[in-house]
């Protein structure tokens, strides 16, 4: 476990047994060592399987968990939860986000809660996510000179495929994503109508802020596309669309900004007067003569 996120839950829980330690008994003293010296995994288990490890009578969560002032251990459990995520939007850890993703999924099964999670990552983007944003976008690529497209973590894999579809559609584009230093001999000659295409997920990165400042100082046009913990760029892009991946604990995967990513190279095609349909073709005739 990150150690922001033990210092954090043991802070909250910590000012919780002080408010109540008059009423606790020597079986809520064993429950609550086991609690801290795991909160992760205490936070993720039900009240019998905290019980058995802690070698107190089943029910004897239930009783702690009313002492300290809720209702029940699924209650106290979600505390311990909201203390993990509170102030990060996420959990922090890659443990506790899969520790988290196999509760939410309990008995209704791994593969439907997945499907649910997507599902209500993708109607929330319809809601906020509108046909002028992803206009935005495709009219700075249509004008662009070369198109530098780089991600972060999860957001390379997504940079890729933009840049991939990019390059059949007749545009100049490159993925920076996989290139360490030879990165610098790519955006050594950015200027004024290029376009860096920023994706980035989770947090801040300063490999992103330092291209998204060189972009700004030589005078080409910024895109991010973000969820709302790695939208944070100085200064802002000329265009951003920021969505979020879904709610801590879901899935939080690609679906969302890849939808969105399709949907801008989709409209692309739509406004560039037959420039990418012209280069589809001339792509498919040369991959046929390839074999």
């Amino acid at each position: 476990m990150a150690t922001g996120e033990g210092e954090d839950i043991a802070a909250r829980l910590g000012d919780l047994i002080n408010r109540h330690s008059d009423r606790l008994t020597d079986a809520d003293g064993r429950l609550l060592d086991v609690v801290q010296r795991d909160p992760l995994r205490a936070a993720m288990e039900n009240g019998k399987e905290v019980s058995q490890r802690a070698g107190v009578h089943p029910a004897s969560a239930v009783r702690l968990a009313r002492r300290l002032g809720f209702k029940g251990y699924p209650e106290f459990r979600g505390f311990l939860q909201a203390s993990l995520v509170e102030g990060q939007g996420e959990y922090e850890s890659p443990s506790a986000r899969i520790a988290a993703r196999l509760e939410k999924a309990g008995e209704g099964g791994l593969l439907r809660s997945i499907l649910d999670s997507e599902i209500a990552a993708l109607e929330a983007l319809r809601d906020g996510v509108g046909d002028a944003d992803i206009r935005r976008f495709s009219e700075v690529l249509r004008g662009a000179g070369r198109i530098f497209v780089v991600g972060a973590s999860h957001g390379a894999a997504l940079a890729g495929l933009v840049a991939l579809r990019l390059r059949r559609s007749g545009y100049d584009a490159v993925d920076l994503s996989p290139m360490g230093q030879q990165r610098l001999e790519w955006v050594h000659g950015m200027r004024a109508g290029d376009v860096l295409w920023l994706i980035n997920f989770r947090k801040a990165n300063p490999d992103l802020q330092a291209l998204r400042a060189l972009a700004a100082e030589r005078g080409a046009c910024c895109l991010a596309l973000t969820d709302p913990r790695g939208a944070r760029f100085d200064p802002a892009p000329e265009a951003q669309i920021s969505v979020s991946r879904g709610a801590a604990g879901e899935s939080q995967s690609l679906v969302v900004p890849m939808t969105v990513a399709n949907t801008i190279i989709l409209d692309l095609a739509a406004i560039d007067d037959g420039h990418t349909m012209q280069s589809l073709a001339r792509f498919r005739d040369l991959r046929d003569r390839q074999g």
